[in-house]
């Protein structure tokens, strides 16, 4: 089949809550004739299928779920479908309920009718000690059968798929009781496995609720300016059109995209970006669908429909993500299909063994390989991986960090080496003033009011640094400037207040002849620095000198140096830039290597020799101009992806903000995410473990047995969940 002639489709499946139905539609959706793929989130109950759309048509893929005991439509038809009935929402409470009070109703009638609670809970371990009375039988066997009222259904399709699950297990475990006379055990057995049945079911709804809500941050409607007649409309977001403008009050969410183009303001972006502190805006700023407005009234123009906003794409990606499985979920899931039926040969072969081989009694060991059966439910090994795998999803993108799936989540935890680019990674991507250096009597004021009336008019990326400069020490270039006339290369002259004055490089200063062997050095000096060096003068001398460099964030040496604390062995930076830019901005991050001068294939060559050398590599760039160096490490960062869709779509993870500080802290969430999964694994198998040997001790039981399994789900779905509460 080639591979352009499938289509992937996406299903919400009611009943999808556990690896147990994801084996189950595996092997019943699997089959079909032009399925190639599945794909599963049960935290969402949804299945991706890729097919040949020829020959696996919708309605067959529905059948073969319906064939489940499940039921499936198309994704985007499932808020179409009629919301759950009273029974859907509350039939596992009713019945669980119902369960544990004919239980105790047994265990009551028991007691006053024997006049003893020794004997009403003593079972005799399948050597039947006493009679119980006819009235107690009758309640824990409706007690039996309510508690297993929504297992039933999936045994029974389990035995005829001849695929064994936990529902099965439980059931034989349960009718085995009833079997030896176990009345008490069979209608405990039953009730706790409904009751973890309703726990779990809980667990995972609120799962799926924290993770809805969390993602649910944009508004549903906006009032705009509608662009014929003036008039103020409110409508769906969905319905706004590009390009109009939209209003937004104090304390407002903003509900689209766009470019701020009247009135100022603060806003919270940490929905999308994860940042701390509010960030000013105002005309011509970029805002986002989800950030939340501060104390100013403002107005934004549309600048993208609300199925292509960052928030929608993040939310789309985070959805997707989810689907990517990590490879301990892999692992995970390939151990519990051996795992089931080994477990229940291992409950035959106790079964069968000591009463044929030794003549040991068959009611003592029968009675212990349905503990074994009991143990033996995989469902807290397998619910462990995928709940702490979404957590962390999902707290890395409410901390503005997009990991595109678990596989992704746990590579960059492993990361030996890390490859950063410098321009707008280690630096701001921007050129700064770094010194302003007066000379032969003037000031600093001085020489910025000079500098910034000569670069008022040009758009060179060097003028508009000085101008910022000037700017934020509150200079305005108000002085009258004549008769300007830019040198092509070299810089500029005008009269200001009716003096001539220069700005410019090195070398017009040279074609001035001003130049010094004392100024010369120290122009040498900067440049040395990796500076750009702009010099001021009149027509009689030097005015100044101006040092113009993309500036180094100043969280660049304490992030390196994060990373290193996290064992990272080598920080490398990649670079076109000159050696000695490099080389300056390296000594300020204190990264391991320097390699400038690097062209693309460079950059590519570069990261194929950290991996050779050192392992496993990360490299993190803009998402564009690194992509090829990128496609070539094992683990791709974007920075500051917020906005930029290609960055978001070219990496693997991506940082919504500039924050060189979120490198260590993904890779310190993603051990944290590790760290939790194989705590969850390693606490499930061996609760299992400890109670198979307890069970050749005659010391464990079946009530004991189901308590210990709910627990043991319940406790790596909440150590699972804590990761929902990480924050930066």
């Amino acid at each position: 089949m080639n591979a352009s002639s499938t289509q992937r489709t996406v299903y919400r499946v009611k009943g999808l809550d556990c690896a147990e139905e994801v084996a189950l539609l595996r092997k019943e959706v699997g089959r079909l004739r032009g399925v190639v793929d599945l794909d599963f989130d049960p935290l969402n109950a949804r299945m991706g299928v890729v097919h040949d759309p020829e020959q696996a048509v919708p309605e067959d893929i529905i059948r073969a779920v319906a064939a489940t005991g499940m039921s499936a439509v198309p994704w985007d038809e499932r808020l179409k479908q009629a919301p759950e009935a009273f029974w859907e929402r509350h039939g596992r409470l009713i019945m669980a309920s119902g369960a544990g009070l004919l239980l105790l109703a047994g265990l009551v009638s028991h007691w006053v009718i024997h006049r003893s609670f020794i004997d009403a809970i003593t079972s005799g371990h399948g050597i039947v000690s006493h009679v119980f009375p006819p009235i107690s039988i009758g309640f824990y066997a409706i007690a039996a059968a309510s508690g297993a009222w929504f297992v039933l259904p999936k045994a029974f399709i389990a035995l005829k798929k001849l695929r064994p699950d936990m529902n099965l297990l439980m059931v034989v475990a349960v009718a085995g009781a009833l079997g030896l006379g176990e009345w008490f055990e069979a209608a405990t057995v039953s009730f706790l496995f409904a009751v973890a049945n309703l726990l779990e079911h809980w667990s995972v709804g609120r799962a799926r609720r924290a993770i809805s809500a969390m993602m649910d941050l944009s508004p549903t409607t906006a009032r705009y300016v509608c662009p014929h007649d003036g008039d103020i409309l409110e409508k769906p977001v969905e319905e706004v059109p590009v390009g109009v403008t939209v209003l937004v009050r104090p304390g407002e969410k903003v509900p689209l995209d766009g470019t701020v183009t009247k009135g100022r303001t603060t806003v919270n972006q940490a929905p999308i970006t994860g940042e701390s502190a509010p960030v000013s805006k105002e005309p011509g700023d970029e805002v986002f669908a989800g950030a939340i407005n501060g104390d100013g009234a403002f107005e934004f123009r549309v600048t993208k429909p609300a199925s292509d906003t960052t928030l929608a794409r993040i939310i789309h990606m985070v959805e997707e993500a989810q689907s990517r499985r990590a490879p301990t979920e892999q692992w995970v899931e390939t151990f519990a299909r051996y795992y089931t039926p080994a477990m229940m040969l291992l409950a035959v072969l106790i079964i069968g063994v000591p009463p044929l081989a030794f003549g040991a009694p068959w009611g003592k060991w029968v009675y212990q390989g349905l503990v074994v059966l009991v143990i033996a439910c995989p469902c807290a090994l397998v619910i462990s991986t995928p709940v702490s795998v979404v957590a962390g999803l999902a707290s890395a993108a409410r901390n503005g960090v997009l990991i595109k799936g678990g596989v992704h989540l746990e590579g960059i935890g492993k990361v030996r080496a890390l490859a950063l680019d410098k321009t707008g990674t280690l630096t701001f991507g921007r050129p700064e003033v770094q010194e302003v250096i007066p000379l032969n009597g003037h000031t600093v004021p001085e020489l910025l009011e000079r500098a910034a009336a000569l670069e008022a008019q040009s758009e060179h990326p060097l003028a508009k640094a000085v101008l910022e400069r000037a700017m934020g020490e509150g200079i305005s270039p108000a002085m009258q400037v004549e008769n300007f006339q830019a040198v092509k290369g070299k810089g500029a002259e005008a009269d200001v207040d009716g003096r001539p004055f220069w700005i410019g490089s090195g070398r017009f200063l040279a074609e001035k002849g001003m130049g010094t062997p004392d100024l010369d050095e120290r122009i040498r000096t900067l440049q040395d620095a990796g500076h750009s060096v702009i010099v001021v003068g009149n027509d009689t001398h030097v005015c100044g000198l101006i040092s113009v460099a993309d500036g180094v964030r100043p969280e660049a040496a304490t992030a390196v140096a994060a990373l290193k604390r996290l064992g990272i062995t080598r920080v490398v930076m990649l670079t076109g830039d000159n050696h000695g830019t490099a080389e300056a901005v390296a000594a300020q991050a204190g990264v391991d290597e320097v390699r400038a001068e690097q062209l693309p294939e460079d950059k590519v060559r570069a990261v194929e020799d950290l991996k050779s050398s050192v392992g496993r590599v990360a490299m993190v760039g803009d998402g564009v101009n690194d992509a090829p160096a990128m496609a070539a490490a094992d683990t791709a960062v974007a920075m500051g992806a917020i906005g930029t869709d290609a960055a978001i779509e070219t990496a693997d993870i991506a940082l919504m903000t500039d924050e060189l500080a979120k490198v260590p802290w993904l890779v310190a969430h993603s051990r944290r995410v590790l760290r939790t999964i194989k705590v969850n694994i390693t606490f499930a198998l061996g609760l299992k473990l400890v109670f198979i040997v307890l069970t050749f001790f005659d010391m464990a039981s079946l009530w004991l047995a189901i308590a210990a399994d709910t627990g043991a789900s319940l406790l790596v779905i909440a150590n699972g969940m804590r990761l929902l509460r990480i924050r930066d």
